[in-house]
């Protein structure tokens, strides 16, 4: 019998934006009403924050970082990390005793019009929003915080 594998607490959130500050949010399959950037967890202790991040927006928007469309230039590492309790509804998936998460943010500018196919087994729905009303239907206030600090960040705030 192999042992139980479990999620790895540290994982990134992608604010997936247009040059017109439109942010691309994404409602959880399992949870109606929760909408969110991209987020996920390192599949590997020494697996690069970058790595990560590239290829959680593979998975759940269908955007390829380092295509013609979108190049690694594109990623930008905020070198900012958050370290949030895990809500309890969620904790069986990390290893007994661990309640925090750390999460590193990254933003991901991508041309307006872009193709997004969700995986239909984390994601419902998509939608392009003004990062101020992006924001503000965001369930995760990281999340939320990041989109408010997008703006700032490219001297448009």
């Amino acid at each position: 019998m192999s042992a139980p594998s479990y999620k790895i607490p540290l994982s990134v959130l992608v604010v997936i934006y247009t040059p017109e500050l439109d942010v691309l949010l994404i409602e959880r399959a399992k949870q109606p009403g929760f909408w969110q950037s991209v987020t996920g967890s390192k599949d590997a202790l020494d697996e690069p924050w970058s790595d990560t991040a590239i290829r959680e927006v593979q998975e759940e928007t269908g955007i390829d970082v380092g295509s013609p469309e979108v190049p690694l230039s594109a990623l930008s590492d905020w070198a900012v990390e958050n370290i949030y309790e895990i809500y309890p509804v969620w904790r069986h998936r990390y290893a007994p005793g661990v309640t925090h998460n750390t999460e590193r943010v990254f933003g991901l500018c991508v041309p307006r019009g872009i193709p997004v196919t969700l995986a239909p087994r984390e994601h419902t729905q998509y939608a392009w929003l003004p990062w101020r009303e992006a924001a503000d239907r965001c369930f995760s206030p990281s999340n939320a915080e990041a989109i408010l600090q997008l703006a700032q960040r490219l001297g448009q705030g």
